[in-house]
């Protein structure tokens, strides 16, 4: 089992981050994108924003020392979410599950709130795994899939 670790993200991930997010199987998989995966400007642009907000926790996540993925939170409408994103050549090996739970560890708040479209049965298993009950669901469009979906929300209490 490898060795999963969080670290801030440093200048030096973005392009390994960039060519993660824009993956076309993992984009069709998470659905909730942005509009333009391939936008490197609005790419970093995000990510600046990401890291210099303190309402938002961004990390690195590492698998036995390599980028494998980033995991965050941050506050919609007075509510924290949690958001992960695991590069697709690590997908089943247990490591989003890892970092979730090493983020929850750093955010004290509960509850926590996540969101997966709802055929994303990966994500949904992840959440569940580390907690999380699913309280409803909504349809929303997905950039990532160009049409409406519907989406799982999930919450953790404890």
């Amino acid at each position: 089992m490898s060795t999963v670790a969080l670290r801030p993200v440093e200048d030096a991930d973005l392009d390994a981050l960039f060519d993660q997010m824009r993956d076309p199987e993992s984009v069709r998989m998470a659905a909730f994108t942005p509009e333009d995966p391939e936008d490197r400007g609005a790419f970093d642009a995000h990510m600046t924003r990401l890291r210099t907000s303190p309402d938002i926790i961004l990390r690195a996540v590492t698998s036995d020392g390599e980028l494998v993925g980033s995991v965050g939170s941050f506050v919609m409408d007075g509510q924290t979410e949690v958001t992960y994103w695991i590069d697709r050549a690590a997908w089943g090996r247990g490591i989003a599950t890892r970092a979730l739970a090493l983020l929850l560890d750093q955010v004290p708040v509960r509850p926590v709130q996540a969101r997966a479209a709802s055929d994303n049965t990966g994500s949904l298993r992840v959440l569940q795994k580390s907690g999380f009950r699913i309280v409803g669901t909504e349809r929303a469009f997905a950039a990532g899939r160009t049409t409406e979906i519907e989406e799982t929300i999930l919450r953790l209490d404890a």
